[in-house]
């Protein structure tokens, strides 16, 4: 299992090693931002962290350390709590990794993280049929919430009134 040495926040010497994780997140949720975009978030992320959030990356054994894995955390704020809130918006093991608890070193990474910056709880979503990271939440102790049903507003739109 990965030590807390093998998970870093990610920094601007990492982003080479983190963008094919990034493309395979994308990839696996059918969905194509461009590398571009992609490390436009992530530099956003290293360049504020106080107020934007963070990656971590999870590297693995060897001479070369190579990333196996990364989570984005993301930082907000939640009324019904009236406390800030901190939102584990991606979580990604490469396949040849995964089964290794890196998915847990991660999640506990986000946990420190969110703890060291005010959030009394770390929240998250997976999709209704990935069944793989759902186990991995329930073992690191996750609670699923169907207190909510989400929505998005496509903002290429003109909302609609009554």
């Amino acid at each position: 299992m990965p030590t807390p040495a093998d998970i870093a926040v990610v920094r601007e010497e990492d982003l080479d090693d983190l963008l094919p994780l990034m493309r395979a997140y994308c990839e696996f949720y059918e969905v194509a931002p461009s590398d571009a975009a992609l490390l436009a978030m992530s530099r956003a992320l290293i360049g504020d962290p106080e107020r934007e959030g963070m990656q971590l990356v999870a590297r693995g054994p060897g001479p070369t350390r190579p990333a196996v894995g990364f989570a984005t955390l993301f930082w907000t704020w939640q009324t019904l709590s009236a406390s800030r809130a901190a939102v584990m918006n991606d979580l990604f093991v490469a396949e040849h990794a995964r089964g290794t608890k890196i998915a847990d070193a991660l999640i506990a990474g986000c946990a420190t993280a969110a703890r060291m910056h005010g959030a009394p709880h770390l929240t998250w979503q997976t999709a209704k049929d990935n069944l793989r990271a759902q186990a991995v939440y329930d073992r690191v102790g996750g609670r699923a919430s169907s207190e909510w049903l989400d929505y998005d507003l496509p903002l290429g739109r003109t909302i609609r009134e009554g």
